[in-house]
């Protein structure tokens, strides 16, 4: 089996070990990356990647935020999130959002290799206890809303990270590098998509959905 590839965690050490889980099914080259700066222009400039194996808190990777940006600039692309953040409720998120998998860090070697290659085989993957627990907890506010998000469009979905994050339409075209009109045009449309009345609960409701929402606990 052959797929390109992109390891990312900032943990030199442990981003070795998932290199070496994907060598054990995979002959590609592998790609790394430390920060989601670099996974972002890793994905930009090698458009054969099918996989990231994705840290959910490494630098730059904001809750699920990464995971969902990712996913909606690049549709393509499977990714396995691999995280120490073990939480239920942070699993059936992420699996509601896109993830192809989840991969606790403390899992030996040969069970990241599993699901690598049952990921890329084109199923998804979880350990068995965790998928169990899974059945009893309610995903279906979460689906939902992943469900409005995949209507995005790459743009809208820049505008509404960066909506969340309280800046106001001018800074946001200055961000973006385009007219403030655009911009408004775009929080119109996300808006409308998400089926939200104004840009605070949009924020707010993106924020939560992602755990980054510091006023809710993420489990």
């Amino acid at each position: 089996m052959s797929a390109q590839v992109i390891v990312a965690d900032d943990h030199p050490l442990f981003r070795s070990a998932l290199v070496q889980a994907v060598k054990s099914v995979l002959q590609s080259n592998i790609l790394q990356a430390a920060n989601f700066n670099e996974v972002v222009t890793l994905l930009e400039s090698s458009p054969d990647v099918e996989l990231v194996l994705l840290d959910l808190n490494m630098p730059g990777n904001d809750g699920l935020t990464g995971l969902t940006s990712i996913l909606n600039a690049f549709p393509g692309v499977l990714v396995i999130v691999v995280s120490a953040q073990e939480d239920p409720y942070t699993i059936r998120r992420a699996m509601d959002f896109g993830a192809s998998g989840f991969v606790p860090k403390s899992s030996p070697i040969d069970v990241l290799s599993e699901a690598v290659e049952t990921v890329l085989e084109g199923g998804t993957w979880l350990p068995e206890n965790i998928s169990l627990q899974l059945q009893h907890i309610d995903g279906d506010e979460s689906q939902a809303f992943a469900e409005k998000l995949k209507l995005l469009t790459p743009h809208q979905f820049s505008v509404l990270k960066l909506l969340a994050d309280g800046l106001l339409n001018k800074q946001i075209a200055y961000e973006l590098n385009v007219q403030e009109t655009t911009i408004k045009q775009h929080v119109s449309a996300v808006l409308k998509k998400l089926e939200v009345n104004n840009r605070t609960q949009a924020g707010v409701i993106f924020k939560q959905a992602m755990g980054t929402d510091n006023s809710k606990e993420a489990n």
